[in-house]
């Protein structure tokens, strides 16, 4: 029987909670009926990291991958952009990256498909409060993988399915989406810090763009060794991205403002 779990999305209301010490069985491998039945018709929402981490593999910029691979889900519930993986245009609507012989991308992967069957949600943000990862099985009927015998618990399968490095370098977008400025759940971001949300957190190349060709330089006072890094270190930016984010949507004293941008602020 599904434990019910308050404050967490719709769709896993009904799952069943999964403790870490827990043990659950499952297996995926070519020998099964239904291998990669699981990639057809499904919602898989897209982290930063697997924006960039995809659009890498394929040769593309962040925002070419965008406007063909990707959707843009808007509904009122939403409180912040959210990027989900296009489907194909086929009959079953099957991942565009599926082949025969399986995944296209498998060591790209997004990290809903590394954690599958185990989904996460994080609780809504509250005062002194860190909120911790609640974990659901998902149980789907035509997935024959959790006959197989193996047994794992949930800190296991993270560590086979290499998750903790992509998770270190999403902290920053974490605590973000998280941020006591969200609490009560009533605040609003306004359109420009919306646009701002998603060019830092999923369009990074656009980003890029933003960092090292406008005034931006100019205003804050970086490290000249950051500032190289994140010319052609994708992670580099990302952390970046995070940090400014903390201080352009909630303004976060955490960047250091060039004293010539703040007389020019201040006279202009």
């Amino acid at each position: 029987m599904s434990q019910v779990t308050p404050d967490v999305p719709p769709d896993l209301a009904d799952k069943r909670r999964l403790p870490e010490n827990e043990h659950f069985c499952f297996g995926c491998h070519p020998d099964l009926p239904c291998f990669t039945r699981c990639c057809a018709d499904v919602n898989i929402l897209l982290t930063p990291v697997d924006v960039v981490r995809l659009s890498r593999r394929l040769g593309m910029s962040t925002t070419e991958f965008l406007d063909t691979h990707a959707l843009l889900p808007i509904t009122k519930d939403l409180k912040l952009p959210t990027v989900m993986l296009k489907m194909s245009d086929t009959e079953d609507k099957r991942c565009s990256f599926v082949t025969e012989a399986g995944c296209g991308v498998y060591e790209d992967r997004p990290w809903s498909c590394r954690m599958y069957p185990v989904a996460m949600a994080l609780p809504p943000a509250r005062v002194g409060v860190e909120p911790k990862p609640i974990y659901f099985l998902l149980e789907d009927g035509f997935c024959e993988g959790h006959e197989e015998p193996r047994e794992w618990t949930v800190p296991e399968w993270r560590e086979d399915q290499d998750v903790a490095a992509r998770e270190e370098l999403e902290a920053g977008f974490r605590e973000i989406v998280s941020h006591p400025w969200f609490i009560g759940g009533t605040r609003q971001l306004d359109p420009k810090r919306l646009d701002m949300f998603f060019t830092a957190c999923y369009d990074l190349d656009k980003f890029r763009t933003f960092v090292f060709e406008t005034t931006f330089l100019e205003r804050f006072d970086l490290e000249p060794a950051l500032v190289e890094r994140m010319r052609e270190d994708d992670d580099e930016l990302l952390r970046f991205a995070f940090r400014w984010l903390k201080m352009a949507l909630f303004g976060e004293p955490v960047l250091k403002v060039r004293d010539s941008a703040k007389t020019a602020r201040r006279t202009a």
